[in-house]
């Protein structure tokens, strides 16, 4: 196994230092002497690279990502490029992975949405330097189209590296492309009355002349009034210059080779959960009743629960890339955007995505989004027994991990729930959190020994860690463990090598009796 972990450019050499017996004779001088040509021919800061890359292959035998690798931060499409190389993973798809890969696939108001996030945290250049898609007919539109307009609502959040110039024009086409993501929302609902979605269409329930919007029975001043592509009459109607920026965004998000083969590996490697060695990972939440019961869900006119909602949403997801009916390839698109924000997606989890109230709205109460009954039961051993059977475990060993919540460690929030049988481990890498969380987030690590939590710190930057000679720091502690070392043969690796040594002695066996004979 060590073998074959070895870099091609090093390996002969490496393998030369890890076999280093002192006592044979004149052996030091030997290996004193092949470091000191690695130096002296200028390979030492690729020798010392490689070697680190080879500690990290062989501490980390195989690698979870627990979803939301596109969540708000700068730079996924270089995490992705680096997983592309990773010798063994595998990922939990998170709400904000699903809305990019239907951006990808296509669906506009997907590509809607991505590009607002972009946009709100000061992120644009993933689009246009990582993946080389043209914004320019975006921004030339929304300087023009709100040229007198401050666009105060649409003020950048969190971290931007941006010029004051910049900052203007990503705020103008913040505001242009979240009035486009309306429309399109809009139209997306009307279209498919089978999400349920009616309330969350709300540019017809503007009073343009007042300023007002009412929602339920209140009605409520909007924060900015100005609204020039939105025709009262038919508020959700693109004009004919959006239709025709969208077009061309369509055409980018779907023939950008980068971006394609980025969500290639999201297929490839992922799914919305994964059953691991007796564990349960998945990103979001599996949607209860309030009394800890599993919530149906009616999909494409059928219904489902448990397991059979993350599998039926999963395959939906495929067919939005791979179906050959044009139907089904396109109702796999627009379930994409149902499971970055529906409150009965496991993605997502709460009653509304109050995207439009937190732009336009003042009262607070409005931009309350409330939590499928899942997060409230967390603690219940009983409802998370039952979901665990539901997905095939049971007993002591068996575990819930689970992300897409940034826990609260500065309020005293523990990321582990019910006993110890949940695990919350957000990444929370993100800028956006760590004011929330007091942390950088989780890593979970699972070894023969038990499993054992790291908690980040912030990391600050390349150059502070360079200048202050600091790094991440994290602190650990046993959360299990086992009362005997697991080997590998109680592993699901073990379980298959099992399967492949009997199958391999059923070959032996059969070519020894004569029924198979040896060609040539």
């Amino acid at each position: 196994k060590v073998r074959k972990a070895l870099p091609k450019d090093f390996a002969y050499v490496i393998e030369e230092l890890i076999t280093e017996k002192s006592e044979a004779a004149d052996k030091e001088i030997y290996y004193n002497s092949i470091v000191e040509t690695i130096i002296r021919i200028g390979r030492a800061e690729n020798f010392i690279i490689a070697m680190s890359e080879l500690i990290q292959r062989l501490v980390v035998d195989h690698l979870h990502i627990v979803g939301d690798i596109y969540d708000r931060g700068p730079g996924p499409h270089m995490i992705m490029e680096q997983l592309k190389k990773y010798h063994s993973l595998d990922i939990q798809w998170g709400n904000h992975d699903v809305l990019w890969m239907g951006a990808a696939a296509g669906q506009l108001s997907c590509i809607a949405n991505v590009i607002r996030i972009c946009a709100r945290y000061g992120n644009l250049d993933i689009l246009e330097d990582g993946y080389g898609i043209n914004l320019l007919p975006l921004a030339t539109f929304a300087i023009n189209t709100y040229k007198d307009d401050p666009c105060t609502c649409f003020k950048l959040k969190g971290y931007s590296s941006y010029n004051s110039a910049e900052i203007e024009n990503d705020i103008k086409m913040h505001k242009a492309i979240s009035i486009i993501q309306f429309k399109l929302e809009g139209q997306l609902i009307q279209k498919n009355p089978g999400f349920h979605m009616e309330d969350r269409r709300l540019l017809h329930r503007i009073d343009y002349e007042k300023g007002t919007i009412t929602i339920g029975e209140k009605e409520y001043e909007l924060l900015d009034k100005n609204f020039p592509t939105v025709d009262p009459k038919n508020p959700y109607k693109l004009t004919a210059e959006e239709a025709d920026i969208m077009e061309r965004l369509g055409k980018a998000f779907v023939h950008c080779e980068k971006l394609q083969d980025h969500m290639r590996l999201l297929l490839s490697k992922g799914s919305l959960y994964k059953v691991y060695n007796g564990n349960l990972l998945y990103h979001g939440c599996v949607p209860l009743n309030s009394d800890g019961s599993l919530k149906s869900v009616r999909i494409h006119g059928k219904t489902y629960k448990g397991k059979g909602l993350y599998e039926v949403l999963d395959s939906y997801v495929r067919k939005g890339f791979f179906a050959v009916d044009r139907k089904e390839k396109e109702y796999g698109r627009d379930l994409m955007w149902y499971i970055w924000l529906h409150p009965d997606s496991p993605l997502f989890g709460k009653d509304k995505m109050a995207t439009f109230e937190r732009y336009f709205l003042a009262e607070k109460e409005t931009h309350k989004e409330q939590k499928n009954p899942y997060y409230y039961l967390l603690e219940n051993e009983k409802v998370m027994d039952n979901i665990l059977e539901e997905f095939g475990l049971s007993g002591e060993s068996a575990h819930i991990i689970n992300g897409h919540v940034p826990v609260k460690s500065k309020d005293g929030e523990s990321p582990i729930k019910c006993g110890g049988k949940v695990l919350v481990i957000d990444g929370g890498f993100a800028k956006a959190y760590q004011k929330e969380t007091g942390l950088a987030g989780y890593t979970l690590i699972y070894n023969s020994y038990g499993l054992i939590l790291a908690a980040h710190e912030p990391f600050e930057s390349l150059e502070a860690a360079i200048e202050k000679e600091s790094d991440i720091h994290s602190d650990t502690f046993l959360i299990k463990r086992t009362a005997q070392r697991k080997l590998v043969e109680s592993t699901d690796t073990g379980k298959e090598l099992k399967e492949q040594i009997a199958d391999l002695e059923q070959l032996l066996s059969a070519y020894r009796s004569g029924k198979i004979v040896e060609k040539g």
